[in-house]
């Protein structure tokens, strides 16, 4: 059986950047049992790949990003199995977030439910001119179960996050952007044709410009910064401000950073190798 998630290394002047795709076209990369399984055995691979400064999260299927949970799989699950599943779904997420290196999702079409809690795990979103974003599972008579609740509350507040699930409405990508959900929006042409599918890739294509303006930057002091950064949305001033310093302290014997005094000193741009 194929890989629902498809990993691709760059090259080039991209060396550097990782592309992790959903691919699961038949069912709009509906989160199942097997998705969630790919998508949890490729991010422990990521984990650990030194190599890797930047990963862009998007779909490989045209027109959405992530359906959510797929329902037809749950209706067929126990009342165990689906506390199982979930416990899996959330554990993944969790992993996603974890990730050392800096996330981007990049979203082409739609994102709803599961879907869009999965990128609410990314540290950036871009969004493509046919992006549909909610969490519409209070239409369903059940609740955001992925982190949804917590995540959005954190990026834009309890009483935005609770208009968007109280009604349970789907919104584009200005809504999004005026939200402060989503960090960068693709304009669309002044009129899209829904046959004409060349602009279904715009999102990851601005996500990509993303990442290679994260790539020339110190992989160590990036990854740092990413730490004390998550640290400072929970933690108190003090504590804040604590877990930055430990963070600054590991970037102080790195070689990197006596590149970078070498490089301004002698007006050149700075090699950095991660170490």
């Amino acid at each position: 059986m194929d890989s629902e998630v498809i990993l691709t290394r760059h090259s080039g002047n991209d060396k550097g950047i990782l592309t992790l795709a959903l691919n699961r076209p038949k069912a709009k990369n509906a989160l199942s049992r097997s998705l969630v399984g790919d998508f949890r055995r490729a991010l422990e691979e990521i984990r650990g790949d030194k190599d890797t400064r930047v990963v862009v999260l998007r779909s490989s299927v045209p027109g959405v990003f992530c359906a959510g949970a797929d329902l037809k799989e749950r209706a067929t699950m126990s009342a165990g199995e689906v506390e199982q599943f979930l416990y899996s779904m959330k554990t993944a997420f969790k992993e996603l977030e974890g990730l050392p290196q800096p996330t981007i999702a990049a979203l082409d079409g739609a994102a709803l439910g599961g879907g869009f809690e999965l990128s609410l795990c990314c540290d950036l979103r871009v969004a493509g001119p046919r992006a549909v974003l909610g969490l519409p599972e209070t239409s369903l008579a059940i609740i955001p179960g992925a982190g949804g609740t917590l995540r959005l509350t954190k990026l834009i507040g309890p009483s935005r996050t609770k208009a968007l699930v109280f009604t349970a409405r789907r919104f584009g990508p200005y809504p999004a952007l005026s939200m402060g959900i989503v960090n960068d929006v693709v304009e669309a042409a002044e009129c899209m044709d829904d046959k004409d599918t060349s602009d279904q890739s715009l999102g990851y294509e601005r996500a990509l410009q993303w990442a290679r303006q994260i790539l020339p930057n110190g992989p160590v002091a990036v990854r740092m910064a990413k730490r004390a950064i998550d640290h400072a949305s929970t933690a108190d001033p003090s504590s804040g401000l604590d877990i930055e310093q430990l963070c600054y302290a590991q970037v102080i014997p790195t070689e990197d950073r006596l590149e970078g005094l070498r490089a301004f000193k002698e007006k050149r741009k700075p090699v950095y190798k991660g170490c």
